[in-house]
């Protein structure tokens, strides 16, 4: 398979086997962190946790986030990142012992999400410097197979410890306050192992070098705001990439909306106990993350032979039909088989979505559109919360809100495919085959829950393009005893790479840290949409 035979490629890069440790570890970390966040929030026995108040959680935690993110990479190009990798899980670990403090405490809820905020706003960095990293620890011909494969385990991680998470807090027999503690404690002590792990590189490994470092910190803040500017005006210029934006954030407003209904239902209608509400919520995420994996297998193939547009639209016709026809019931069975197809169809669209703004956008404005993209992408979340606490009765069974949702879905399989209509080339009748490495999101499916890899699903950080980006780190060893072909060339694993949400970059262009999914190969220059 040609996943495994780039892992084993990149494996062979000492110095990327240790960034990749720091980036599991601490993406394993962040989602017992946000699972113990979400369920403190959610399932506090002390407060009756209404809709308002996830609402106010999301705003209180995504909306920093997401005003923070563009700016981060002018701040990691002053200081060794390295020494952020190491101080920064440090910090994390403090921060979320301080908030396990607060838990047990029964502290007021602003202090709680103060201590979260600190948590998560540390995070933004240290992803950022994981993607940043990655052209000094492989070499410019590799470094588009890195930038879709090392976010994408990083992803796996994140889902992975959530799951862990939730299995701690459902075996120990506790009040729900010291489970919450349990989740977060347990994070903190992999957010030490994280600082560990940056310990074996070193302080220089990852740049940037002396004479690369930013001096003047005004300036460069002034040029990334005004960066932004350019770059929303560039995306304008662009139709085809604004709609598709357009789009897939009404879509990420949908999901927002039913996320939210979930987390109710669990909460209230689900089970007698606290403890039988977290194991449907458990459920739904894993069902959701499943729908994810399979959007992530699937969507290359039913690009070649729908087209990108029209494979958009098929996703947004089918939960149209899907969210009322499952979700009117507000029984667990029916919302779990919802969860799972959202999941697919949420990220099919965004992996779309992905490929189109890669292949319309200039190189120079990329990261700045990114960038855009994610603040679209969270702000678009939040909103979706905010409705939802105007619509939801406490036990979240909101028929309004679910027949409102299905109209926006349907709304935008009718827009998306006057797109296919005019956009799209036809599809063949024998497409050629298209790989699929089968991520998931960075941030993981509940990057809402723990973000938020964000898929997550993260936001743009800069990264030197891999034509002008000189080999870096030492050469591998050959990994199976041959030597390098026409596929292991920057050209021809682009043909087979897919970046991803959470993170929808090429090699040398800006890694996105959010919610990572698998993108789609662009089409042949002939079959672009003309600017």
């Amino acid at each position: 398979m040609t996943v495994i035979h780039d892992f084993r490629t990149l494996w062979a890069f000492p110095d990327f086997r240790k960034l990749l440790a720091v980036r599991l570890l601490s993406q394993f970390a962040d989602g017992m962190f946000q699972v113990g966040l979400a369920t403190y929030v959610v399932f506090s026995p002390e407060q009756q946790t209404t809709p308002a108040d996830i609402a106010a959680a999301m705003a209180v935690l995504l909306l920093p986030y997401s005003l923070l993110g563009p700016f981060a990479g002018v701040m990691l190009d002053r200081w060794r990142r390295r020494q952020v990798l190491l101080y920064g899980n440090l910090i994390r670990a403090a921060l979320v012992l301080l908030t396990v403090t607060l838990v047990v405490a029964s502290v007021p809820n602003y202090l709680f999400y103060l201590a979260a905020l600190s948590v998560t706003a540390v995070n933004r960095f240290i992803l950022a410097g994981l993607s940043a990293a990655l052209p000094r620890v492989v070499d410019a011909r590799r470094l588009v197979v890195a930038n879709s494969l090392s976010p994408t385990a990083g992803t796996v991680a994140a889902t992975v410890g959530g799951a862990c998470a939730f299995g701690a807090q459902a075996l120990i027999d506790a009040p729900a306050r010291w489970s919450d503690a349990l989740a977060l404690g347990l994070a903190a002590a992999v957010y030490l192992m994280a600082a560990g792990a940056a310990l074996l590189m070193h302080r220089d490994l990852l740049g940037p070098a002396a004479s690369e470092r930013v001096s003047d910190l005004g300036t460069a803040l002034t040029a990334t705001a005004s960066g932004l500017r350019e770059g929303l005006a560039h995306l304008w210029s662009r139709r085809p990439a604004a709609q598709a934006l357009a789009f897939v954030g009404v879509m990420r407003f949908c999901y927002g909306a039913l996320l939210v209904l979930v987390l109710m239902l669990a909460r209230y209608a689900w089970g007698e106990t606290d403890s039988d509400g977290v194991a449907w919520l458990g459920l739904a995420v894993g069902f959701s993350g499943a729908g994810f994996f399979v959007a992530a297998v699937s969507t290359p193939w039913m690009v070649a032979r729908c087209g990108r547009f029209g494979w958009f639209a098929r996703c947004a016709a089918l939960a149209a039909v899907l969210v009322p026809a499952l979700g009117l019931t507000f029984r667990p069975v029916p919302i779990l088989i919802a969860a799972f197809l959202l999941g697919l169809v949420s990220q099919g669209a965004k992996i779309v979505t992905d490929t189109v703004v890669q292949s319309s956008v200039e190189d120079d404005y990329r990261g700045r559109v990114f960038s855009l993209y994610d603040m679209l992408f969270n702000m678009a979340f939040v909103s979706a919360a905010g409705l939802a606490a105007l619509m939801l009765p406490p036990d979240g069974r909101s028929v309004s809100l679910v027949i409102t949702v299905a109209l926006l879905y349907l709304g935008t399989a009718v827009g998306v495919w006057r797109l296919h209509r005019r956009l799209d080339p036809l599809a063949t009748a024998t497409p050629p085959p298209v790989h699929a490495a089968g991520p998931l999101p960075e941030g993981g499916p509940t990057a809402e829950l723990h973000s938020p890899e964000a898929t997550s699903a993260g936001t743009t950080t800069p990264v030197a393009p891999a034509a002008s980006t000189p080999p870096a780190g030492p050469r591998p060893a050959e990994a199976d005893g041959t030597e390098d072909t026409d596929e292991d060339t920057a050209e021809g694993t682009a043909a087979r790479a897919a970046p991803i949400e959470g993170d929808p970059s090429q090699a040398g262009e800006p890694v996105r840290d959010g919610a990572t999914e698998q993108a789609v190969p662009p089409p042949p220059e002939a079959e672009r949409p003309t600017p």
